[in-house]
């Protein structure tokens, strides 16, 4: 599902994950609600950062949350566990070849998956099978092309461009957020929908300053940063500065924006 999931799958990435999921739920996630019995697919669950979230808010629909990688899902599983939640039911599964009947689901909930796939669009045709006529699939992405903030950098933006580049070469694109309108319709998809969920951040949201621009965005950047220098992508010096850069954004002067994407889209037929 996730073929090169640039990121990692180490305990510093969960922890990210599980910061940026609780920093932006309200963002993300208060206006999806499922109906008691709804079958929900939860595509590409990772760590379960999302999971938690989704379970609580429709306490009464049932989930099936899938995900390639075995490691990704015991956390998933302890993480709901934890929080005591009984709605949710892991399996591994590739999103390429679902091992499940076609219309299975009444919806289909994808977070940060499509950004990290080859072939985006064949994952929602996929997906699109798997929902009953008149069922529907949200999906939520991120938009790197989206970022800025002051004070202004040109190593900050350096360093981003580097994660960019990095996921662009594992087959992924750190930019699809921007894309989910015409992805959804070249599946299938009718009544689609996207709404821009833009972050911005300045000293007056110390909440945000903490959890997204110094936990989420920036330690993402940082991450990647043996990866970047090892592909001859940036010199040490640059990048170790445009990181600063990112963390000088979080001062009491500084400011930071970021755009992500919810789109939803139906299936309105029976093929």
């Amino acid at each position: 599902m996730r073929d090169a999931y640039v990121h990692g799958y180490d305990l510093r990435e969960a922890l990210r994950l599980q910061d940026q999921a609780s920093t932006l739920v309200e963002l993300l996630h208060s206006d999806t609600v499922y109906a008691a019995g709804s079958r929900v697919l939860e595509a590409g669950c990772g760590v379960g950062a999302q999971t938690v979230t989704l379970a609580r808010n429709s306490p009464r629909a049932r989930f099936t949350s899938i995900d390639i990688a075995a490691s990704s899902l015991a956390e998933a599983r302890s993480r709901t566990e934890a929080a005591g939640l009984r709605n949710v039911a892991f399996e591994r599964a590739d999103i390429y070849h679902l091992p499940y009947a076609p219309a299975s689901f009444d919806h289909v909930f994808v977070c940060f998956v499509l950004e990290h796939l080859p072939r985006p669009g064949d994952a929602l045709a996929s997906l699109r099978q798997m929902i009953v006529p008149g069922g529907t699939i949200t999906v939520i992405e991120g938009d790197h092309g989206s970022t800025y903030f002051h004070p202004d950098s040109a190593a900050a933006r350096k360093a981003v461009q580097c994660q960019v580049e990095l996921q662009r070469r594992a087959g992924g694109n750190a930019n699809i957020g921007r894309s989910l309108y015409p992805l959804l319709c070249g599946a299938g998809y009718s009544a689609v929908s996207v709404s821009p969920r833009m972050v911005y951040v300045d000293a007056s949201k110390p909440g945000l300053v903490d959890g997204f621009t110094r936990k989420t965005f920036t330690a993402m950047i940082a991450g990647v940063r043996s990866a970047a220098l090892e592909a001859g992508l940036v010199e040490e010096r640059e990048f170790d500065e445009g990181i600063r850069d990112l963390e000088r954004t979080a001062e009491t002067d500084g400011t930071f924006c970021y755009t992500f994407f919810k789109a939803t889209g139906v299936r309105d037929d029976g093929v």
